[in-house]
């Protein structure tokens, strides 16, 4: 066999081989980076309690002085009396006086008992309670990406712009 054609024969399977092995690397090599397809911010609620005060007008029932209404029971079984005792004449006349005064004694009891009952006073009060103020705070970003053809998803706690960088394995480098 010719020399020249033997030398040849080597040097083009050596260019080949090189050739070949240049073109392999370069389509095993690793992307750079992983294109960001879609990014949704993850919000979570936060309740922030605070006291509420406000001044309201109450109504309340004026101490009772005369709990038995005896003023009220006196006067007016003096009244009562008086009134009938200008009734009728003789026996009729002392029985009209003690029922006029029974009677009178009951209805004086009574009156005072009303005017007890809606004998109030108002002050103001202040009254409180607790209410909740709700916001909304970013806690993350929901990302999908795409990475040597094929679609993943990852949550990140910062927005990744267009790229999620990549390592030399492939994997996402996430901060």
């Amino acid at each position: 066999m010719n020399k020249s054609l033997l030398v040849g024969a080597v040097l083009g399977a050596v260019g080949v081989t090189a050739g070949g092995a240049f073109a392999t690397y370069s389509l095993v090599k690793a992307p750079d980076a992983a294109q960001v397809l879609a990014v949704v911010p993850v919000n979570q609620q936060i309740k922030t309690p605070r006291e509420v005060c406000k001044d309201v007008a109450v109504t309340r029932q004026a101490p009772v002085k005369d709990q038995h209404q005896i003023v009220g029971s006196v006067i007016g079984a003096v009244a009562g009396g008086l009134l009938g005792n200008q009734i009728g004449g003789g026996t009729g006349k002392k029985i009209a006086t003690v029922a006029g005064a029974v009677g009178g004694g009951y209805a004086g009891n009574k009156v005072q008992e009303g005017m007890q009952e809606r004998d109030t006073y108002t002050t103001t009060q202040t009254r409180c309670n607790t209410v909740n103020d709700i916001s909304s705070k970013v806690v993350g970003y929901d990302v999908r990406y795409s990475l040597n053809g094929k679609e993943g998803k990852v949550r990140m706690d910062h927005e990744p712009g267009k790229e999620i960088a990549v390592d030399k394995q492939g994997q996402l480098i996430l901060n």
